[in-house]
């Protein structure tokens, strides 16, 4: 059992908690404008209604429960290892980080994207890499000062973000009241598919389970986990609905609508300063969710090499506790993977988290067996509720399966590659275990 360290070191309170959950999972409205496109304002409403309670409610009561009972640096990998075995512990440690790489390498061109919305010459060419580049470097820098200071920063960031979207949508609804106007509430843009906007969405509201890993840093984890998770999942599907249902008011076109048209929707409502907001709210988007996951990210190896299944120079810190090897290779492999143009694949994105989040699930319902007597500050009902928790998610990860079956990197199928990628986890599990079985003998010269 791995037992909480005792420190003096200040702790990330509650407020921080949520802001930074919020941007590990949403970040605001920017992604979620090619729902409209595949589904059209009713629907769209309807699907980001609906997913928080299918999708994102039984992950974060899970989360609530694990994180409660079990406040591990490394959050989800510990439960898994714990509740399911080293083999699967590490199957959980690696598909996260391979996700990562996918995840990772789109937050960094969202900033760049919205950063080119003020001069494009600000990022024409390699300047765009640069400044990309530089929002890992900058964050890698805010990273080795300690979870609090990135979540007291990023309570400054939600606020910069989401004041331009507090304008935008009195503005959408009052020009609705005072208009009139008939909404095209079934309109989807040409071409567009609603298995795509399900995609989306889902993509959009993934990710609670990335606040776990820093459970050593949060002050009162018991008590404060569960209150997070909740209170970021009600903010993260307001921030998504009320936003749509402005535009929606507003009589703005959904066939004029996709990724990017926020700032349109702002200027063509507010004019052009709650443009430059909107636009500059993108760049925080991208650089505040880069900055968020990259604290969640860099706690999973050090778990993992304290366990003996990565090496042991990841486990070394800075005077604040930060793992700054980690922070520093991890920062690397995110800025080699940069180029990659992987920011329109979240299928594989999808199917390596949907993998790791049902061994979460997993790891619920088999602590519950194995260790009734557990102490859990906060409980997600008895044992068949907990087993139907992971109905939804799993259901929705199969359906995300499907509706991609036809993607391709390449020409390779995009699913086919996730597989690939999946598989190798055990793999390095069984190279890995070989590793250790000679570390003794070696160290005894037999």
């Amino acid at each position: 059992m791995r037992l909480p360290r005792q420190t003096t070191r200040r702790k990330l309170r509650i407020i921080p908690l949520i802001a930074a959950t919020y941007f590990m999972v949403s970040g605001g409205p920017y992604g979620i404008e090619d729902i409209l496109g595949g589904a059209g304002f009713a629907k769209a409403i309807v699907i980001l209604l609906l997913l928080p309670f299918l999708w994102s409610l039984p992950t974060t009561l899970m989360i609530g429960e694990l994180a409660s009972a079990i406040p591990a640096e490394g959050g989800f990998y510990v439960w898994v290892r714990r509740g399911l075995g080293p083999f699967w512990g590490y199957q959980e440690g690696w598909l996260s980080l391979a996700a990562s790489v996918f995840d990772m390498a789109i937050y960094p061109t969202i900033f760049v994207e919205y950063l080119g919305r003020f001069d494009p010459a600000l990022t024409a060419g390699v300047r765009g890499y640069l400044w990309s580049l530089l929002v890992v470097v900058v964050c890698c820098a805010w990273n080795l000062r300690g979870a609090p200071a990135v979540g007291e920063g990023t309570v400054g960031l939600f606020v910069l973000l989401l004041a331009p979207f507090v304008v935008f949508i009195g503005i959408g609804l009052w020009h609705g009241l005072r208009m009139h106007g008939a909404i095209a509430w079934g309109h989807a843009g040409a071409g567009a598919s609603l298995s795509t906007a399900v995609l989306v969405a889902m993509w959009n509201y993934m990710g609670w389970d990335n606040a776990s890993t820093v459970a050593q840093e949060v002050e009162e984890p018991q008590k404060n986990y569960p209150r997070a998770m909740l209170a970021s999942a009600m903010l993260v599907a307001l921030t998504y609905i009320l936003p749509l249902a402005a535009v929606a008011a507003a009589g703005i076109s959904v066939a004029n609508f996709s990724t990017g048209s926020w700032a349109d929707a702002a200027r063509m409502l507010g004019g052009p300063l709650l443009g430059i907001a909107v636009v500059a709210g993108g760049a925080i988007n991208g650089f505040g969710m880069f900055n968020a996951l990259m604290m969640s990210y860099t706690r999973l190896p050090v778990a993992m090499a304290e366990d003996g299944m990565l090496p042991r120079m990841l486990t070394r810190r800075n005077r604040r506790g930060v793992p700054m090897v980690s922070v520093a290779l991890c920062g690397l492999a995110w800025a080699l993977a940069l180029n990659l143009k992987f920011e329109r694949l979240i299928s594989i994105d999808l199917v390596l988290y949907g993998a790791s989040l049902v061994l979460e699930f997993a790891a619920l319902v088999m602590l519950r067996l194995r260790e009734p007597e557990l102490e859990r500050p906060f409980r997600a009902g008895n044992l068949a509720f907990a087993i139907a928790l992971g109905v939804g998610p799993t259901a929705l990860i199969g359906y995300a399966l499907y509706a991609a079956r036809s993607e391709e990197l390449g020409r390779f199928p995009a699913l086919g590659f996730a597989l690939v990628v999946a598989l190798l986890g055990p793999v390095f599990y069984w190279l890995t275990s070989r590793l250790r079985e000679r570390r003794p003998a070696l160290a005894t010269g037999d």
